[in-house]
């Protein structure tokens, strides 16, 4: 579906609009299948791992620090003149998320090889979504979507000197980081490990004891869509391996889901961030979407880790 002209409301210079490959992936719901691909592969990479390991409370709500982390995360796309400062809150987020790894090595969230790493997991997530739930990006679109992130990196205010120039050099940067400096870490299993994640929230009217039957199966098949999903080298450096007979299933699933997609009304196909600046380009009023109360950390906690 073509997206409809943009509204009157002005564009900053690096926000991106409704005619731009960005609004049309970067909340498409099917990313949610992409979500333990990107989480894990950021999670690898050691600085990003420590950071985890030492100030994240991720793995005591998971599905709520998931969900309202969505939120900023869309608005640096879809939020037009407030984008930039939706992408500046996100980057303060980071700016105590520092210390030392196990080995002794300094890090800090905002140094710009490790949040550039976080980001190109999430430039990478339409492109692998588009490649196993729908119709493969061509090399033209990978080229456009790279260069609007681009865009979207450059709003947070953090050096874009790890940045790759165009999708060639950003494809061989990324296989190059699977390859040689994502390591198997404490912070990489623990967010692979689901046997014992709550319900999420689209079933919390299941009885805990129907939860505890389905669990099993449903981390079992989310774990295995994510390896599945994996760069070869990534595959080899975590221990997994990928037959001809999965690989086969995962085309099923894949091709059903791509299917199925086709009869998604087209804003329901967004999260709600993305669904209302949908709705503004048509010329509504209606302003960001917020994060849900039910989403935000229990009372009397300090937020002392990142959001996005």
């Amino acid at each position: 579906m073509t997206a409809e002209p943009p509204g009157s409301e002005p564009l900053g210079p690096d926000s991106l609009g409704p005619d731009s490959l960005g609004w049309l992936y970067l909340s498409d719901w099917r990313g949610m299948l992409v979500g333990l691909w990107a989480g894990s592969l950021q999670n690898m990479h050691p600085a990003l791992g420590a950071a985890v390991r030492d100030h994240s409370q991720f793995f005591d709500e998971r599905w709520e620090r998931l969900f309202r982390s969505l939120y900023p995360l869309a608005g640096m796309v879809y939020d037009g003149p407030q984008a930039a400062r939706t992408a500046r809150q996100v980057r303060d987020y980071h700016l105590a998320i520092k210390g030392v790894d196990e080995r002794g090595r300094r890090y800090h969230a905002l140094d710009p090889d490790t949040f550039f790493w976080a980001h190109a997991t999430f430039a990478m997530v339409p492109v692998v979504m588009c490649r196993h739930f729908g119709r493969p990006l061509t090399e033209p679109q990978k080229e456009q979507l790279y260069a609007e992130t681009l865009r979207w990196y450059r709003m947070y205010g953090v050096s874009d000197r790890p940045a790759p120039a165009d999708w060639r050099g950003f494809e061989a940067y990324f296989d190059r980081m699977c390859a040689e400096v994502l390591e198997d870490n404490w912070a990489t299993r623990a967010v692979l490990d689901l046997r014992r994640i709550g319900r999420p929230p689209l079933l919390r009217w299941l009885p805990d004891a129907a939860w505890s039957v389905l669990r099993a199966p449903m981390a079992r098949f989310v774990v295995w869509l994510t390896i599945g999903m994996y760069p070869p080298a990534v595959r080899a450096r975590l221990g997994y391996r990928w037959s001809r007979r999965s690989a086969l299933a995962l085309r099923m699933v894949g091709g059903a889901v791509a299917f199925g997609w086709r009869f998604v009304p087209f804003e329901w196909r967004y999260h709600p961030r993305a669904r209302a600046a949908w709705r503004r380009a048509r010329g509504s009023s209606a302003p960001p979407m917020e994060t849900p109360r039910r989403n935000l950390p229990p009372a009397g906690r300090v937020r002392n880790a990142p959001e996005a």
